[in-house]
């Protein structure tokens, strides 16, 4: 089968031929349809984070495709199925975060496409209980920024709290700020999109945001102080500076939720403000399967819109350039 392989984090990824996987006892061997670029595959391939993965690898963790081989003991599955593949692709089932519904705090953890080998290949096996079936009618090309970008933003909104009436900022508007935004509406937020960008302000209105903040012309701080300040800051742009802003824009009791994870792995944290204030600083890991399902119903009613360009499977390094250039209004999803 064809697959992009990272073999060295200095050099661009391989598209070549690699064996064909076989799946192992409780595991899926599944066809690839779609498999979403994620900043974090970048992250994954380029070395960047403190854990590294260790190459030859495939990244990927936003595969989705149809199961085409079942392993020894699965039965939850059928050959012809549709699912995902996320982030989480493996946990221990027995700890007190799995027992607890936190599966994706599990200390034994291997995540898709950075321990195990991921979905930017044409074929790809995974963990049969952690894989969410794709509900009907949702396309493969959309489902997959659903299984990073929309659960993930859809989990920091639930952890944030918010409640109809709420005023939520969003920090950064593309692949996962487009769909944050929209999971804020649904749980009745009236939302405040920030960027630098004015094509991300315009689509973040046709998305429905209530009001826009252009942050390269425009105080962001100031301005959603003169709102009123935010009830919940979600912030998904990369930068110290941004996470300052986010802090800085709440009202009294405010939620502050981090997802981005700045390379310099740290913020400015003023304690006086965030004491006297009330305000919580919440930290957003991606969800869990539970809530990739309620994502996927969520999409199959209608409640969401996925913005998204296709490549192809060989454009990997040149689509990889685009993102880390800002070329691209949300999410690339690469087609085998």
């Amino acid at each position: 089968m064809r697959a992009a392989v990272v073999t060295s984090f200095d050099q661009p990824l391989v598209v070549q031929e690699v064996p064909l996987p076989t799946p192992g006892e409780g595991q899926i061997r599944v066809r690839v349809e779609a498999s979403g670029l994620c900043h974090t595959d970048i992250h994954a391939a380029q070395g960047d984070w403190p854990v590294k993965p260790n190459p030859p690898f495939i990244p990927g963790h936003e595969g989705v495709g149809i199961v085409e081989e079942l392993g020894a003991g699965v039965t939850q599955l059928a050959v012809g199925d549709r699912v995902a593949v996320p982030w989480l692709g493996y946990a221990c089932g027995t700890c007190e975060y799995c027992v607890d519904g936190w599966e994706t705090l599990c200390e034994s953890q291997l995540n898709t496409g950075y321990a195990i080998d991921g979905g930017h290949a044409e074929f790809l096996v995974a963990d049969a209980r952690y894989v969410v079936t794709v509900p009907e009618g949702i396309d493969p090309a959309e489902a997959a920024p659903l299984t990073c970008a929309g659960v993930t933003t859809y989990k920091a909104v639930k952890v944030g709290g918010v409640t109809p009436g709420d005023r939520v900022a969003i920090f950064g508007i593309g692949g996962l700020g487009h769909l944050a935004q929209q999971y804020a509406q649904i749980f009745g937020g009236e939302t405040i999109a920030v960027d630098v960008t004015e094509e991300k302000l315009a689509l973040a209105r046709d998305l429905g945001a209530t009001h826009t903040v252009n942050a390269a012309e425009t105080d962001p701080v100031a301005a959603i102080q003169a709102l009123g300040g935010a009830d919940v800051a979600v912030v998904l742009a990369a930068s110290p500076k941004v996470l300052e802003q986010a802090h800085a824009s709440l009202r009294r009791g405010g939620r502050l939720v981090l997802v981005s994870l700045p390379k310099d792995n740290a913020m400015s944290l003023p304690i006086f403000e965030t004491v006297l204030k009330g305000i919580r600083v919440i930290g957003s890991i991606v969800g869990t399967r539970k809530d990739l399902a309620e994502v996927f119903r969520l999409h199959a009613a209608g409640r969401t819109r996925v913005l998204y360009e296709t490549r192809k499977l060989d454009e990997i390094n040149a689509s990889i350039d685009d993102v880390l250039a800002s070329r691209v209004p949300a999410r690339l999803v690469l087609i085998p």
